[in-house]
């Protein structure tokens, strides 16, 4: 009896070891290593699956994925995974890259036949070489500045539009490739870019100082002429008055005796016998 009980028991344990899981959010792959069927596939949603002999189950996660190719041992597998790349000029250029991408579930069976390979070794072999391969690719053409500087996002972005198009086709949809941290380049190069960038800055800084002095100066100026034509046509303007009066004096001598009756405060002078200035009385007609 206790035979039989152990049979039983390690019976029930041989097959439990048979059988694979397939997590929720995964799809399975079983694949027939041997047989008359050798190399068929059966694609498998979530659930508890028999094995058996002769077969290997593959899952593939279809949400999102982030994998990090590092030189620090902390992240991903722990051997240096950064990726070296060259610029035109032959300078190497060593950095740490992130992917970040989802299976679709639909092509899960293609995928396997694609690679032949569990989403662990697509990622760290397949992917990672297409990183590497698009950034050599595209920064044969390209100088250290383009690379460190103004154009390192342009260049990241070109590298996950490539990787997208090599992998959409069987099913691995790219959502970001993007740097970790900065570049890194041999020390003296860093030192001649930096030099570079502040030297532009600093002429841009100069550029913008002159600028703004012709500025003030283009105010002044505008000011100083904005004052004098204001001079000139006061100057103008008294002189076409001048011109008037003289015009009205020339056509009527009693203008002037008028402008002073006119100016006139109503006080006597005392020194002219107080007569009322500026009138002349006529003597009365001695014939009336």
């Amino acid at each position: 009896m206790k035979r039989v009980l152990t049979l039983s028991l390690s019976l029930a344990a041989l097959l439990l070891a048979s059988c694979s899981k397939v997590p929720a959010g995964n799809v399975g792959v079983k694949f027939q290593m041997y047989g008359d069927d050798k190399g068929s596939l059966q694609e498998l949603p979530p659930g508890r699956y028999w094995v058996g002999w002769g077969y290997e189950m593959y899952t593939f996660p279809t949400f999102t994925q982030t994998y990090t190719f590092t030189r620090s041992a902390s992240e991903g597998r722990p051997v240096d995974e950064s990726i070296s790349f060259q610029t035109a000029q032959g300078l190497t250029v060593n950095a740490d890259v992130g992917i970040t991408y989802h299976i679709d579930p639909t092509k899960v069976t293609l995928i396997f036949q694609k690679y032949r390979k569990g989403i662990d070794e697509i990622t760290d072999v397949y992917l990672r070489n297409m990183v590497r391969d698009a950034l050599v690719k595209e920064t044969a053409s390209l100088d250290i500045e383009s690379v460190y500087g103004k154009g390192k996002a342009n260049l990241i972005e070109t590298v996950q539009r490539d990787v997208s198009n090599e992998v959409a086709p069987v099913g691995i949809v790219i959502e970001k490739v993007y740097w970790i941290g900065e570049l890194r380049l041999p020390e003296n190069v860093v030192q001649s870019i930096n030099a570079k960038i502040q030297a532009t800055q600093m002429a841009e800084q100069r550029q913008n100082e002159v600028a703004q002095a012709q500025a003030e100066a283009q105010k002044v100026e505008a000011e100083a002429q904005g004052q004098a034509q204001a001079r000139i046509t006061i100057a103008e303007a008294e002189a076409k008055a001048i011109a008037l009066k003289g015009d009205a004096l020339r056509q009527n001598p009693n203008v002037v005796q008028m402008s002073a009756i006119e100016k006139w405060d109503g006080r006597l002078p005392t020194y002219s016998g107080g007569a009322l200035p500026f009138l002349h009385l006529n003597a009365p007609d001695a014939s009336k």
